[in-house]
């Protein structure tokens, strides 16, 4: 998708306008948010504000969506404002993450939804298998589901013909901050796949954001880079300028790379000392 995108985007991202498109709905933001490991809701809000993210990740199993009203996410993040993107967040099993996104759909009627399904409590790797298995229940019950998985092309493909409406490979184990740690696959994902590719996990500052929108990305979704640094807002914000800075940069096309020195300057016509 973002290939097909780069040139007939360029002018009008000098104009503004290069929505982010999922399942039909437009965004303007192309960086996601999480909603977890903040140390209250006013940092929370604060956060997500900063980063100018339209769409908001709920881990559904970890979120009290039916607390009492004022302990609410709702009352920090209105979903009225934002787009709740319900995920699957500590589910080992494919049954496991179905029933709680069918729980999600009771709860808030959300259809669009983030999938994951985990392999083990040490990697926190995803369990393709599982995911694919889930995906394909989800998608024949009308979910639109935006699936986690590891940076494989093949399983990026696959999931993309079990009827994903986004396919989010991470960059680096969930939590880590390591940034990318392999942007040849995440590139070939990108340029694989007709829908939506957004980078999911492993991001730790801005730079690593611009990068994997500079391969192509159509976004970055992150949670502990911003949640964890040592000023949360401050952190948001640079991660908006740098989704914004990588996705330019990638439309603007890089020069090409070269093994010796190009002069800057032309070599004719100099004056002649």
């Amino acid at each position: 998708m973002a290939t097909a995108l780069k040139w007939s985007n360029s002018s009008a991202v000098a104009e503004g306008d290069d929505p982010l498109m999922v399942a039909g709905r437009a965004f303007h933001s192309r960086l996601l948010v999480g909603t977890g490991k903040y140390k209250d809701f006013v940092e929370t809000k604060l956060a997500i504000e900063a980063s100018g993210a339209e769409i908001v990740t709920v881990a559904v199993r970890r979120t009290n969506l039916a607390a009492p009203k004022g302990e609410r996410l709702q009352d920090a993040i209105d979903p009225a404002v934002y787009t709740y993107l319900p995920n699957t967040a500590g589910c080992y099993s494919a049954d496991e993450a179905v029933r709680t996104l069918r729980l999600a759909r009771e709860l808030g009627g959300w259809t669009l939804v983030k999938l994951e399904v985990i392999g083990d409590k040490v990697s926190l790797y995803p369990d393709v298998v599982a995911t694919l298995e889930a995906a394909q229940i989800l998608v024949a019950e009308g979910f639109e589901v935006m699936a986690y998985s590891n940076d494989d092309p093949l399983i990026a493909k696959k999931l993309e013909d079990a009827g994903c409406v986004a396919v989010m490979p991470l960059a680096a184990p969930i939590g880590s901050g390591l940034g990318i740690q392999n942007p040849l696959n995440i590139e070939m994902i990108c340029q694989s796949l007709s829908v939506p590719v957004l980078v999911d996990a492993g991001v730790g500052t801005a730079s690593d954001a611009a990068i994997a929108m500079e391969l192509g990305c159509d976004g970055v979704l992150m949670n502990t880079a911003i949640a964890e640094a040592q000023h949360p807002v401050l952190m948001a914000e640079a991660m908006k300028l740098a989704v914004q800075a990588g996705r330019k940069a990638y439309l603007a096309g890089r020069m090409p790379k070269r093994r010796v020195a190009s002069a800057s300057s032309p070599q004719t016509g100099m004056i002649e000392g």
